[in-house]
């Protein structure tokens, strides 16, 4: 069985920039590649949550590695998983409050 998903402002906004940011330095297939590997590992965070490391932030809060570049951070509940925001690897590691 898998948990509900839900974006939040935040994850909707990084995501439409690093998909932007990929499409402006790399192209629209390679971006269109990236959206496909971040939907591939969305499925499996519903299925699976607790696939992916936790964080050094909160043990509720989880890290998936959609490719060597980009990372995702998630919240799990019991009913559902919250995707917090899409980060990229190569920024410095400045991490929101909750």
């Amino acid at each position: 069985m898998s948990l509900s998903i839900f974006y939040t402002p935040r994850s909707k906004q990084t995501l439409a920039a690093v998909h932007s940011f990929i499409q402006n330095k790399f192209g629209t297939k390679a971006s269109d590649k990236f959206i496909i590997k971040a939907e591939k590992t969305i499925k499996l965070v519903s299925v699976h949550p607790f696939m992916f490391k936790a964080s050094s932030i909160d043990d509720r809060v989880r890290i998936a590695l959609i490719t060597k570049q980009t990372s995702l951070f998630y919240r799990v509940t019991d009913t559902s998983v919250h995707l917090l925001f899409f980060w990229d690897n190569r920024q410095e590691p400045i991490l929101p409050k909750y």
